[in-house]
């Protein structure tokens, strides 16, 4: 009997609990359930689930408590918080609870997944059993093979078959508890890949070539595409530098929120919804904003754009680099560009009919930035 395959079996045990507690679980029944008619199979749920008599077939069973106490001619596959079988089934079992015991006879194989397990003095499975619990307490009979992974395994009964288990810890086997051999299976321990500094150093300094290499291609397109864009945000920064890092701060707390409370209400879900595209393209867009607001405080006298953000976006990349200081202008950088952003947006007001002149804000910039070129 291969280990692999009884995994498997527990695999879809489990499969077949999670259909039935969802499917079986909330519907109502009465705390003994009358037997059913007919050669099944036959199904059962509901907060309680007793079945005392004869079932001819098999049995489904899901609820917060399973107890079968008559006999069951065909397979039972049942899912609950606790399960106690008590009569006689003559196929198999497949189980999923919190606490499975088992006081009566299985005529053939057992695969459990369960928190504890115990097969007591009176209890007997006729052929296999595979399990997966934290502890397992074998005081019945067991017809062939024991396979399970436990805890704590003890066994006072008898197993004719092989005993194969996997536990950090031994097992407890009575003498003579046991026909065949017995495995213990160590579990295995995730390998740790230890990493040389050299070769941390090495990855930091290939993720910074690619990062330069890629985000500089970024930030040099967008000089050439959106010149006047960049001008006109960055102008926002270099006239009021802190009213644009307080807007940037306030709108990166209250806009989140915002948007989940729309999403909560169902109806203004879809608003939700574009509005948070249009805000993640703004705080995507805070990296360009950025290098071209460095680029123009650094090349002051240069009017090139594609060279300020060029430049602007190497020192904001080398910065987005260097840990613990790549917090600080992560921060920096996406309060003061989303601030600009948002500034710029009123001062164009896209939602006005009216004429409007910019007169006023390039008289500012001239006077706060001497010898740059107007945008």
């Amino acid at each position: 009997m291969k280990v692999r395959s009884h995994t498997l079996r527990v695999v879809a045990a489990l499969a077949v609990a999670g259909f039935l507690s969802v499917s079986l679980g909330g519907a109502a029944a009465p705390a003994a359930s009358p037997p059913s008619s007919g050669a099944g199979p036959h199904f059962y749920g509901g907060p309680t689930v007793d079945i005392p008599g004869a079932v001819d077939g098999d049995v489904y069973a899901a609820g917060q408590t399973v107890t079968i106490s008559g006999d069951v001619t065909g397979d039972v596959i049942a899912a609950a918080q606790t399960i106690s079988i008590s009569g006689r089934i003559d196929g198999n079992v497949r189980l999923a609870a919190q606490s499975v015991t088992i006081s009566g006879h299985i005529a053939r194989s057992g695969t459990i997944l369960a928190g504890n397990l115990l097969i007591d003095g009176h209890g007997t499975v006729g052929k296999d059993v595979v399990a997966t619990a934290s502890t397992i307490d074998v005081a019945g009979a067991i017809g062939r093979d024991l396979v399970v992974s436990a805890t704590e395994l003890s066994i006072d009964g008898t197993v004719r078959g092989d005993v194969t288990y996997s536990s950090s810890s031994t097992a407890h086997i009575a003498d003579g508890a046991v026909g065949g051999a017995v495995t213990h299976v160590q579990p295995q321990q995730p390998s740790r890949v230890e990493i040389s500094p050299w070769a941390a150093a090495l990855a930091w300094l290939v993720g910074l070539l690619y990062a330069i290499v890629a985000l500089s291609l970024l930030t040099v397109v967008a000089g050439l595409l959106i010149p006047r864009v960049l001008g006109s945000v960055t102008d926002r920064l270099l006239i009021s530098p802190w009213r644009a890092l307080l807007v940037g701060f306030v709108a990166a707390v209250v806009v989140p929120i915002g948007l989940l409370i729309l999403f909560v209400t169902i109806v203004g879900a879809p608003l939700a919804l574009a509005a948070l595209v249009v805000f993640a393209v703004l705080t995507l867009a805070t990296f360009l904003v950025g290098a071209h607001y460095l680029g123009r405080v650094i090349l002051r006298r240069s009017a090139h754009p594609v060279l300020q953000s060029f430049v602007g976006g190497l020192v904001l990349i080398v910065g987005l680099q260097i840990p613990l200081l790549n917090i600080l202008v992560w921060l920096a950088m996406v309060f003061f560009g989303l601030g600009a952003e948002l500034l710029e947006i009123r001062r164009r007001h896209p939602w006005s009919t009216k004429p409007r002149s910019d007169g006023t804000d390039h008289q500012s910039l001239s006077s706060a930035e001497p010898g740059v070129t107007k945008p």
